[in-house]
């Protein structure tokens, strides 16, 4: 064999196998991270002003959405004071769907008697006035002071100058364009909250167990415990407070209805709203019912000052203990403070909401705080 074939006899060597190149493991999905930013004086100052300035945004984006954070609060305090009569009549084998329909109910039904007991008494107070107007301005005018007044001064050409020149009829006309916006703004406020207080109480369970996952697995049985210790608080506050205000609120219309005095259910309803009021408010209630019996007369005035001296102290000493014994366990003292800086802050709404919130602060501070400090 020539050694031209045993050449072409001679099969070439078989190529290596290709081995796929390892795709390299990054820390991150999306690529390997970068080399850190070098923190130079102007870097460092940037950051901060920007920090600042979404501070001041935030700030600002609040202050301005405050009536609508001020909503939203309420509206979930109200859905957990609500929820313990509804669980209550879920234990009744009742659905939780039914149970809300008949507390909500019962809480639109007191808005329609509070409304039909002041509407029609103020419509007829305000009818009452603008008839009586013109006598009114005869007995003014027959006044020999005010004629003198007028000799001298020329009131009356004054004031009749400036009816006619359109200054009274537009100051007129902005009172009743500022009052129309002060109703409808109260009104779409109420139909908001109760909005609101409808679907936070249908979804409240839902809410509380996506917070609870938000906790880590570890700790999340003893957050679940005290966060239903707290809601639990909370709610028997507020409809400890309800009820409260509810019996103080048929027990002055019982007691006006005896001395027949005129809009007996109208004074109750007020009084059961400001007894809601921490510290002061059946103060309120009281000084603004028995005002309105002295006009009437001495005797009713009388009457019905006695009347909330005596009932003010079967509240604060036999009502409020045998009903809130369950709901806040907070000192007296604390009750004050809290109510005044809740005041201070957000209102006739910030003193409300304080004293749970107060309570709340407590019990954290006993089951959590405590606890760590004293195995330090």
């Amino acid at each position: 064999m020539s050694e031209a074939s045993q050449a072409a006899d001679v099969t070439p060597p078989a190529a290596p196998p290709t081995v796929p190149r390892a795709r390299p493991e990054f820390a991150e999905p999306y690529g390997k991270p970068g080399k850190p930013l070098t923190r130079s004086p102007y870097l460092i100052g940037l950051t901060g002003g920007l920090g600042v300035l979404t501070a001041w945004a935030l700030a600002q984006a609040l202050i301005t959405a405050r009536s609508v954070i001020v909503l939203v609060i309420v509206a979930m305090f109200l859905a957990v004071g609500l929820n313990p009569a509804v669980e209550a009549l879920q234990r009744r084998r009742m659905p939780r769907r039914g149970a809300i329909s008949i507390v909500f109910g019962g809480v639109i039904l007191f808005f329609v008697l509070f409304g039909l007991a002041i509407v029609p008494p103020v419509s007829r107070e305000i009818a009452s006035f603008v008839g009586a107007v013109p006598g009114y301005v005869r007995e003014l005018l027959a006044n020999p002071t005010l004629k003198t007044l007028d000799s001298d001064y020329q009131i009356l050409t004054r004031i009749g100058d400036y009816v006619t020149s359109g200054g009274l009829a537009q100051t007129v006309a902005g009172g009743l364009v500022g009052a129309s916006a002060v109703v409808f703004d109260a009104f779409f406020s109420g139909f908001t909250l109760l909005v609101l207080t409808l679907y936070f109480l249908g979804s409240l369970p839902s809410i509380k167990d996506y917070l609870f996952r938000l906790v880590p697995n570890s700790r999340r049985d003893r957050t679940r415990a005290l966060g239903d210790e707290i809601l639990d608080g909370i709610g028997g506050y507020v409809a400890g407070n309800l009820l409260i205000s509810v019996i103080a609120g048929v027990t002055t219309w019982v007691f006006l209805a005896i001395l027949n005095m005129p809009y007996a259910l109208a004074l109750a309803l007020i009084v059961a709203v400001t007894d809601l009021i921490p510290l002061v408010g059946a103060t309120i209630g009281a000084v603004l019912v028995t005002l309105v019996a002295l006009l009437q007369s001495w005797t009713l005035g009388v009457a019905c000052g006695i009347f909330f001296l005596i009932y003010q102290q079967i509240e604060n000493y036999l009502i409020y203990p045998r009903v809130m014994k369950r709901s806040v366990d907070v000192a007296p003292a604390v009750t004050v403070i809290a109510a005044l800086f809740g005041g201070a802050l957000m209102g006739i709404v910030g003193a409300l909401l304080a004293i749970p919130v107060a309570a709340a602060i407590a019990l954290i501070i006993r089951e959590v705080v405590l606890p760590r400090q004293s195995q330090l």
